[in-house]
């Protein structure tokens, strides 16, 4: 796995001096399915070809899905990298600094390594299965928050506007039952951030693989819990992701569930 990693982080590393360059610069905006929410910039297609390069070149043989198309070319490979060149592109347009790098590896469809890189704190999220996570080389783990009521939350919101007002219910019932709620515009942060006792309990829907394959691995190797919003077992697909210190998880999934 050391193999693994060491290439992941190279790959992160190029892809968020990509990015930090291009801060301040002109770059090109469009626009997904039409849809003004959902931007990629040329910015977003540079980092990706940089992870891409780095990790074809490193192991030819491997599946990559990444979100803006690039590939590799081992169609029957166990190993599969899901890539997310720059997650929180409409900050990044905006200025607003909460954006990152997100590189997961899955192997026989179970995440087995994450690396999450914010170019602008130069901070490196880093886990591998049974392992632990890391943030700068140091281990990192959930905060002790006991209750919700006591609890920091970070959220997201869908591009798709017409599946927002759930999660709208959702933000008005955590608004009164937790301390404090945030959102970020980055889920892969935001699942970093809980593992690092930063954030005590994160949800959101309709989320890519690519949005959370690494911070799943990261919260859980650092004593978090993961799962849909009814406690069972996490799916990479990301239409439900509840990531907790895992002490408020059950009172988390009683307010979802609208109890």
């Amino acid at each position: 796995m050391q193999d693994f990693r060491t290439v992941a982080v190279a790959a992160a590393q190029q892809a968020g001096k990509t990015i930090a360059d291009a801060c301040g610069a002109t770059y090109r905006v469009d626009y997904k399915q039409g849809a003004i929410t959902n931007m990629v910039t040329d910015v977003d297609r540079r980092a990706e070809q940089a992870i891409v390069d780095i990790l074809t070149a490193a192991f030819p043989d491997h599946r990559i899905l990444a979100e803006e198309g690039g590939r590799g070319h081992g169609e029957d490979s166990p190993y599969r990298w899901i890539v997310d060149p720059l997650d929180g592109t409409t900050n990044f347009t905006h200025g607003f600094p909460a954006f990152c790098v997100s590189i997961g590896l899955e192997v026989e469809g179970r995440i087995v390594l994450g690396v999450v890189y914010d170019p602008l704190r130069r901070e490196l999220f880093e886990a591998e299965a049974g392992k632990g996570a890391c943030l700068n080389g140091q281990r990192i783990h959930v905060s002790s928050v006991p209750t919700l009521n006591k609890a920091l939350l970070v959220t997201g919101f869908a591009y798709d506007r017409k599946n927002r007002q759930r999660n709208l219910e959702h933000f008005e019932r955590f608004v009164l039952a937790s301390q404090g709620l945030r959102r970020t515009g980055s889920a892969a942060l935001d699942l970093c951030y809980v593992a690092a006792g930063r954030a005590d309990g994160f949800w959101e829907l309709k989320l890519a693989p690519w949005d959370v394959a690494a911070g799943s691995v990261i919260v859980s190797e650092a004593g978090g819990r993961i799962t849909d919003f009814a406690g069972k077992p996490f799916k990479g697909d990301g239409a439900e992701t509840l990531a907790t210190n895992g002490l408020i998880h059950a009172e988390m999934i009683e307010v979802l569930a609208g109890r």
